[in-house]
């Protein structure tokens, strides 16, 4: 008997437990902007070291 009780509450308090998390997951536009940005940042990077291999790649021949 004390085993159903304690499912029978188990379940609404993980449904607290996952609401919260999924509401705190969420992200805001600043967030938005700052991950825009860190792509941007990532391809230049991307872009830069592509020309070096390239570069290092030439000159080894």
């Amino acid at each position: 008997m004390t085993m159903q009780w304690l499912l029978l509450l188990l379940c609404p308090i993980m449904m607290i437990f996952m609401m919260r998390g999924m509401h705190s997951g969420s992200h805001n536009e600043k967030d938005d902007e700052q991950l825009k940005q860190d792509l941007e940042n990532l391809k230049e990077q991307n872009d830069i070291l592509s020309s070096e291999l390239s570069y290092l790649k030439s000159r080894l021949k």
